[in-house]
């Protein structure tokens, strides 16, 4: 698998987080395609299937990730 750089996995985290903390999904067209867009992204990037599975991914992937990060648990 491919593996996205850490600077543009810390960039659409972090736009992520913007949009939805200002609850884009609520908002307008624009700004829910691009929560989406956003979300596939991550996805892709992660090779995982959900939103939530990719963030937890994407962190992990980021320098400074700890093995014991109880971010990343079995489920």
């Amino acid at each position: 698998m491919l593996m996205a750089h850490p600077a543009v996995l810390r960039d659409l985290i972090a736009e992520y987080e913007v949009l939805e903390a200002l609850h884009a999904e609520d908002g307008s067209p624009q700004a829910r395609q691009r929560l989406d867009d956003i979300a596939y992204t991550l996805c892709v990037s992660t090779g995982t299937r959900d939103i939530d599975a990719a963030l937890i991914a994407a962190r992990h992937q980021l320098p400074g990730a700890r093995a014991e990060d109880d971010s990343v648990v079995a489920g």
